[in-house]
């Protein structure tokens, strides 16, 4: 009997090639958009990962997409970005140590945003970092958002994610 491989990411919206990437798919986009290394971009990172880029360019972004809604269906979490923010500067974590990643590192996918802090985009933040990544939707305009909205509600998230609950 034929086992299917899971589909841990889809890629769909404005798209040419709406993709649904297993494991062995992430790993198999452009050598040249790979990441061996994820703390080579970012120290606090580790894993090996794909740019961003090299999603967008396997699914065939469309022109006029200008902003990305990353989906993190495991804790109803979404978070809607200015693509041109990230485009360059964001990667997907898929393995660590060669393997998958768990859900205590925010598996089985995690969307990484290099220094953040640079982006100059009010809607990148921290919390645009996305764990339990399962869906990146290619939008014109703004997508679906419910990061909080202010600092109590920030403040909030985190709390509940240092107490054990799941969250971004």
């Amino acid at each position: 009997m034929k086992t299917t491989a899971q589909t841990l990411l889809t890629i769909d919206g404005l798209v040419a090639k709406p993709l649904a990437l297993d494991l062995d798919a992430l790993a198999a986009i452009d050598p040249g958009r790979q990441v061996s290394d994820a703390s080579r971009l970012d120290p606090a990172r580790k894993g090996q990962a794909v740019a961003l880029v090299g999603l967008l360019e396997a699914a065939e972004a469309m022109p006029e997409a200008d902003y990305l809604t990353l989906h993190a269906s495991a804790d109803d979490f979404y978070a809607s970005i200015p693509l041109a923010a990230v485009r360059d500067r964001a990667f997907v974590v898929y393995r660590i140590d060669g393997r998958p990643l768990s859900e205590a590192e925010g598996g089985p996918l995690r969307l990484f945003i290099r220094d953040v802090a640079s982006c100059h985009a009010d809607q990148v933040d921290e919390c645009a970092n996305v764990k339990f990544l399962d869906r990146i939707e290619m939008t014109r305009g703004k997508g679906h958002d419910n990061r909080p909205q202010d600092d109590d509600a920030h403040e909030a998230l985190h709390r509940r994610q240092s107490g054990g609950e799941t969250g971004n």
